[in-house]
């Protein structure tokens, strides 16, 4: 990794983690709404029955959209990190959650879920900017996953605070490769792809 870039990461990471944290409930509650209809709108252009929606387990500052599993009939998916073996995707139903190796509860006792069995997946993110490319921990899981042409076809969208939304771009390697859109408070963008 350029060291130049790392450390440009590092201080946007820092950055937009004290906005992120300073988000209001009003706020949390809005994007709530809005994935909830944004919801409506992907499954009809994406979705195909049988298939899974991903979504994540929220950590400190990001927005909780667990309620997904309740409010839809389609089948859920939920990420397990492994340090060595990255992300895979396995089924959430009423199955126990235990932390996986970066202390996130994750479905246990679930055979890992093919790219071509999901329709869309749900990530947070700590910043996003215009063009998609998103900022997220340092770990380089949700990277190394979308590198895969399978997984990287999938279409994928940030839930973020519309105060995380970058106007400039945010420093990039690379391998980062752009997200399919955003939901915030002000509702959903989709990004037209572009060769850039």
């Amino acid at each position: 990794m350029n060291e130049d870039i790392k450390l440009k990461k590092e201080i946007k990471r820092k950055e937009y983690n004290l906005i992120r944290y300073s988000n209001s409930s009003v706020v949390n509650e809005k994007i709530k709404s809005n994935v909830k209809f944004a919801l409506q709108i992907l499954l009809r252009k994406y979705h195909i029955n049988g298939k899974y929606i991903g979504i994540y387990w929220p950590l400190k500052g990001e927005v909780d959209i667990r309620f997904i599993r309740e409010i839809t009939n389609q089948k859920i998916a939920l990420p397990s990190s492994s340090k060595t073996k990255g992300i895979t995707y396995h089924h959430w139903s009423d199955n126990q959650v235990v932390p996986d190796s970066n202390r996130i509860p994750a479905p246990t006792g679930e055979n890992a879920i093919s790219p071509n069995e999901i329709s869309i997946l749900f990530v947070p993110a700590i910043a996003i900017d215009q063009k998609g490319y998103r900022l997220g921990y340092g770990g380089g899981y949700f990277d190394r996953l979308r590198q895969q042409d399978l997984w990287l076809s999938i279409p994928s969208f940030v839930v973020i605070s519309n105060s995380c939304i970058s106007k400039k771009p945010l420093p990039r390697d690379e391998w980062d490769l752009p997200f399919s859109g955003w939901i915030s408070e002000k509702g959903l963008h989709q990004i037209k792809a572009t060769n850039n």
